[in-house]
C-alpha cells in the first residue's frame, strides 16, 4: 500500500470513529439527560453531564443571531470540510492525516445535529468554584484534538530527506 493510501485510510478511520463515537454519545445523552438543563449527573466534583443545545457557533457565541441561520452554518461548515478534504489529499504526514480525519469527523457530527434538530447537542460540563466552561460534546473533543495534533506537527522542525511519518 502506498504511503498516500495509508494516510487517507488512517484519516477515514479517524473521521468515521470520531463521527460514530460523537453521535453515539449524543444519542445516549438525549435519552439519559432529558429534559434539558433539569437532569445533571455529577461524574466528578468538577465534571457534570448536563444536556444543552447550542444554536450558536463556538462556545455558544452568537446564539440569538445564529439560531435562524441553521442552513447558513451548515453550508459554512461543509465548506470548511471541503477545504480540509483538499488539505488531506495534499497532506504529507500520517500525523496530519490523523489530525484532519479527527477534525472532519467531529465537524460532520456537529453538522448532522444542526440538520437533524437545528442545534448541536452538548452534554459535557466542566466547572470549578461556580465557573463553568461552555458545555461541549465529543465532536468538539475530536476537533480540538485534531487542531492540537496539527499545531504540534507544525512546531516540529522539518526533516528534509526523510520519509514522512
Amino acid at each position: 500500500m502506498t504511503d498516500r493510501r495509508y494516510r487517507l485510510r488512517l484519516a477515514v478511520i479517524a473521521a468515521v470513529l470520531a463521527f460514530l463515537i460523537d453521535q453515539g454519545t449524543k444519542l445516549w445523552a438525549l435519552e439519559a439527560l432529558w429534559p434539558p438543563y433539569q437532569v445533571v449527573v455529577e461524574v466528578l466534583p468538577v465534571w457534570n453531564l448536563r444536556l444543552g443545545f447550542n444554536t450558536g457557533v463556538t462556545f455558544g457565541m452568537f446564539r440569538e443571531s445564529a439560531a435562524g441561520a441553521v442552513w447558513t452554518l451548515v453550508l459554512i461548515k461543509l465548506g470548511v470540510v471541503a477545504f480540509l478534504l483538499r488539505w488531506l489529499w495534499r497532506g504529507e504526514t500520517r500525523q496530519e492525516a490523523l489530525a484532519l480525519g479527527l477534525i472532519i469527523g467531529g465537524a460532520l457530527g456537529n453538522v448532522l445535529d444542526r440538520v437533524r434538530i437545528g442545534a448541536v447537542v452538548d452534554f459535557v460540563d466542566w466547572h470549578y468554584a461556580g465557573w463553568h466552561w461552555p458545555t461541549f460534546n465529543l465532536a468538539d473533543v475530536a476537533i480540538v484534538s485534531g487542531v492540537a495534533l496539527l499545531l504540534a506537527a507544525s512546531a516540529r522542525p522539518a526533516q528534509h530527506g526523510t520519509r514522512p511519518t
